[in-house]
């Protein structure tokens, strides 16, 4: 039996405003759950500024009940902790899954109306742990906060990490480790997935999640002749929008399995994900991704070979007629590439500064983007160098190829190019959170309990447009990075 740490008082002037709207639909779709009792929780990092956002307020907090608060020992009232049931399609083969080491205490309510899941990360087994420990390591949990704040900054949509504590107790994967609970915060965790499982076990509990879903994140859709095939095409167009903006930063995922593609359009589960240096449309940082399904350049085709499972979920949904359906379903998907090009193709104009729309733009950007292959050319760098308002330095930019592509840019800039290097300056990061920096600040916090390296990356990311002086060593990519291998971390 837990103890209660925090009083009622504590909890509600902390700000919580539970709901538990999930936890109506039918139990076909989640389990109800409770998190493990730990020994000795404490606070790695709280996200005061992120709290602030939802209408939350931590200094009501003890440090002692904040760690308990967040590590699944006191929870606020009004939480109803369950784990949701998915499915999913991993490298292609179809699992059935389920929130195997997460916990959803609820959706809060913040001041402003909009409505959040909170729910906890490593904080134990649940009905679909099969055979896991529920448990989470530190690094990887810290990891999670890093690059989703981190993407949050970029302007990506993405889920967020509200706390991470550690738990007083050792965890076991390669060797072992600090245990860890991290608290995200999404718009909500209906995935994909969510509807594969679904579909395939129950279509009373499929037809419910689709109208809740429509009715939290697309409520414009209520009342369409045709909603569900309108459902189908705005989660497809998100889809192909945060994918475009994954290209523009360089962002990896890593594992694109549909049970990581979220119905809302954010960015979920940041496993073996990482940030790209040296521009190549083949790097793959996942150690377990040997084929390279996931790499970078194939994370577009992947998401669209998601959606088209998305789809088959629906069929019988947007038609009774199954030829109909099918043909419907498929002018939507087939829409998919237009759309993801014409927001990659208008994000990369934005980053060459270029403010208005001429045929021979997309051949000048492939051109760049062939260069850098070449040369190995740093992708971030590259890109703010050039908005830095001349001839970018650095041996890289004397070679001929380069020179002749930028003569043929400045001409298509045209004679007044202040307007051009300010809009590439609000597009092109000075930092994002290089893989070799992500891994000093992990070391030092479990290795040695230093969290300083930390709080100084998180201060260099969270802020990437921003020039500052004392944080340029976070512009710099390693000397090299062959090799370098992201985990899950399960």
């Amino acid at each position: 039996m837990i103890t209660p740490t925090v009083t009622i008082a504590e909890h509600e002037a902390a700000g919580w405003r539970f709901d538990n709207t999930y936890a109506r639909l039918l139990e076909t779709l989640f389990s109800p759950a409770e998190p493990a009792e730990v020994r000795g929780p404490q606070v790695a990092i709280l996200n005061h500024a992120l709290a602030h956002e939802l209408g939350l307020d931590f200094r009501a907090l003890s440090a002692e009940g904040a760690a308990a608060v967040f590590a699944g020992q006191d929870l606020p009232p009004g939480s109803q902790p369950i784990a949701q049931a998915y499915a999913g399609h991993q490298y292609g083969g179809f699992t059935v899954l389920g929130d195997g080491r997460a916990i959803l205490l609820g959706e809060h309510r913040t001041p402003s109306g909009q409505r959040v899941d909170i729910q906890f990360k490593g904080s134990g087994r649940t009905r679909f742990s099969r055979g896991g420990d529920g448990r989470a390591a530190l690094g990887p949990m810290l990891r999670e906060y890093v690059i989703s704040e981190a993407m949050a900054g970029l302007g990506v949509p993405t889920t967020r990490s509200l706390a991470v504590v550690t738990t007083g107790e050792a965890v076991h994967r390669t060797g072992t480790r600090k245990g860890a609970v991290l608290t995200r915060v999404a718009a909500s965790h209906i995935r994909v997935g969510t509807f594969e499982y679904a579909a395939r076990r129950d279509p009373e509990a499929l037809r419910a999640l689709t109208d809740y879903t429509i009715a939290r994140h697309y409520p414009e859709l209520a009342d369409a002749p045709q909603k569900y095939l309108s459902f189908l095409r705005v989660v497809s167009d998100r889809q192909a929008a945060l994918v475009a903006r994954w290209q523009l930063m360089g962002f990896v995922h890593g594992v694109m399995n549909t049970d990581n593609v979220a119905i809302s359009g954010e960015t979920i589960d940041y496993g073996p994900c990482a940030f790209m240096n040296a521009y190549d449309p083949a790097t793959v940082f996942s150690s377990i991704d040997s084929g390279g399904r996931y790499a970078y350049g194939n994370q577009p085709n992947i998401v669209h070979w998601n959606l088209a499972r998305f789809a088959e979920t629906l069929l019988a949904l947007i038609d009774s007629d199954p030829e109909r359906s099918v043909a419907a379903a498929t002018e939507v998907l087939n829409e998919f590439p237009g759309r993801f090009g014409a927001y990659w193709l208008a994000g990369m104009r934005k980053k060459l500064g270029l403010t208005t729309e001429r045929d021979g733009d997309l051949e000048l950007i492939q051109s760049l983007l062939e260069w850098m292959l070449k040369a190995r050319a740093d992708f971030t760098n590259t890109f703010r160098d050039l908005s830095a308002g001349g001839p970018p330095a650095g041996e890289t930019y004397r070679d001929a190829d380069f020179r002749a592509w930028y003569a043929r840019w400045q001409e298509r800039l045209g004679p007044t190019k202040a307007p051009a290097y300010e809009l590439m300056r609000s597009a092109n990061p000075v930092t994002i959170p290089r893989n070799h920096r992500v891994e000093e600040a992990l070391s030092a916090a479990e290795e040695r309990g230093d969290l300083a390296p930390l709080h100084r990356l998180l201060e260099a990311v969270v802020s990437p447009y921003l020039e500052r002086a004392d944080l340029v060593e976070y512009r710099e990519p390693p000397a090299d990075e062959r090799g370098y291998r992201t985990y899950c971390g399960t």
